[in-house]
C-alpha cells in the first residue's frame, strides 16, 4: 500500500520538524553514498561494537537514523515521513515531535540489538522512527 496524500485541512502548524528531517535524511543519505563501505561501517549501528565499547559508539545510536540501505529505502521512508510526519508534529507540537521521532528511533535500535547481540551486520535507516509516526 503506497499513500499519496492525505488531508490537511485542518492543519494549524507548518511542519518544520518533519521538513528538516526530511532534507537531513537525504543530505546524509548522499554524504552517505560518496562516503561508501567505509562511512557506513563507521556512523552505522553494529550490535557487536555497541555491547563492546556503548560509550564509544553512543553517538551511532542516532547517526544510524539517518542513513538508509538504497534509493527505495529513503524513498519509502520519506514518503511515509512526508505524508504522515506533519499529522503528528501538528498534533503533538515541534518539540515533543522531535522527542518522539528520536525515542521511536532508539526503541527501535535498542530492539534491533536484543534480537541480534552477536551480529556484526550495520543497522541503519530512519525506518524504526518512520514506525513509530504511523503509529502515532
Amino acid at each position: 500500500m503506497l499513500p499519496i496524500g492525505d488531508d490537511d485541512t485542518s492543519r494549524r502548524t507548518v511542519p518544520l520538524v518533519t521538513y528538516a528531517l526530511i532534507a537531513l535524511n537525504v543530505l546524509f543519505f548522499f554524504v552517505e553514498q560518496s562516503g561508501g563501505d567505509a562511512f557506513i561501517g563507521k556512523w552505522a549501528f553494529v550490535p557487536t561494537r555497541f555491547l563492546a565499547n556503548p560509550f564509544g559508539d553512543s553517538l551511532t545510536l542516532f547517526t544510524s537514523m539517518f542513513m538508509h540501505a538504497g534509493w527505495v529505502h529513503l524513498g519509502g521512508n520519506m514518503l511515509y515521513l512526508w505524508i504522515f510526519g506533519d499529522n503528528v508534529e501538528d498534533r503533538f507540537g515541534h518539540i515533543k515531535f522531535t522527542i518522539f521521532y528520536l525515542l521511536c528511533g532508539l526503541a527501535a535500535t535498542f530492539a534491533q540489538l536484543v534480537f541480534s547481540l552477536g551480529s556484526s551486520v550495520p543497522n541503519l535507516g530512519a525506518s524504526g522512527a518512520i514506525a513509530g509516526v504511523l503509529g502515532a
